[in-house]
């Protein structure tokens, strides 16, 4: 029993483990995860309904959607982004590997007869031959991944965008690194059940790596007959870092907000959203 404690309390190397499928893909929890995204009056898997269509509203505006524009959003979920954006004229291909999700948005798309191509896939392997005027990859997603994850996907972005294309996204600031604290926590059936229809312990352990500007929350959920981790990271950032990272990957940023809804740059916000171009 020691020793498996202290399994469950070692502190992984940065983005050592990566399992997002886990929770994604899982039958019990991609269905949880759904129905966070569908509550439309919570910031959980999808920011509240009011939020995204304020931020469909300034996207519309500032990247002049229409009948013409190629939109790519990764990690689209549901479709809550996509649909709407659709409704606004434009071709949007999601991305997602969530088969939940991905049926849900499908069923939307059909019903509403909205010009939407849905893809059932990790995005870190997505390749297209299309060519987009935009990519999206909203509710901080691009923070899940490790430093060469990141490379990965702006690579990638380059390389599916239009020359005169732009990367809309957002990410956790620094503001929000500063109020993450480590802690433990062990819980019967914890989350309500989140982890498994059947009974269940789960422990908790949030580690913060102060050089990095990395915080994991890993999760250790033991049942009768199995015992799985989960590792959610998040990589916080700087204005300066995160325009570093899209400058070598060859893109030129063209400014920063405190949300992608458009709201001024403030430093102690706790996210922000970047745009950048194609260079």
């Amino acid at each position: 029993m020691f020793e498996e404690l202290e399994r469950i309390n070692e502190r992984p190397e940065p983005f050592q483990f990566y399992t997002a499928s886990d929770l994604w893909t899982d039958e019990h929890t991609s269905k949880q995860m759904l129905s966070f995204h569908l509550n439309e009056a919570i910031d959980v898997s999808s920011r509240n309904a009011a939020f995204i269509n304020r931020s469909v509203e300034w996207i519309t505006s500032e990247f002049n959607i229409g009948s013409d524009c190629k939109i790519a959003d990764f990690g689209c979920g549901p479709g809550l982004y996509a649909t709407l954006l659709a409704k606004r004229g434009a071709n949007v291909t999601g991305i997602d590997f969530s088969e939940r999700s991905i049926a849900y948005a499908k069923e939307v798309a059909a019903r509403e007869q909205l010009s939407i191509s849905y893809v059932k896939q990790n995005y870190l392997a997505f390749e297209t031959e299309d060519r987009f005027d935009l990519v999206l990859m909203i509710m901080c997603d691009f923070c899940a991944l490790s430093p060469t994850q990141r490379q990965e996907m702006l690579n990638k972005f380059h390389r599916v965008l239009k020359p005169s294309g732009s990367v809309l996204l957002d990410v956790y600031s620094l503001s929000a690194f500063e109020q993450r604290q480590e802690m433990a926590t062990y819980e019967a059936n914890q989350l309500d059940g989140f982890w498994s229809p059947n009974k269940y312990y789960g422990f908790l352990n949030t580690f913060k790596y102060d050089e990095e500007k990395v915080v994991l929350d890993k999760y250790t959920v033991v049942e009768s007959d199995r015992t799985r981790k989960v590792y959610n990271w998040l990589q916080y950032f700087a204005p300066e870092d995160l325009e570093r990272e899209f400058v070598e990957a060859g893109f030129s940023v063209k400014g920063f907000y405190s949300d992608v809804a458009g709201a001024p740059y403030d430093r102690k916000s706790s996210e922000f959203a970047v745009i950048a171009g194609r260079v």
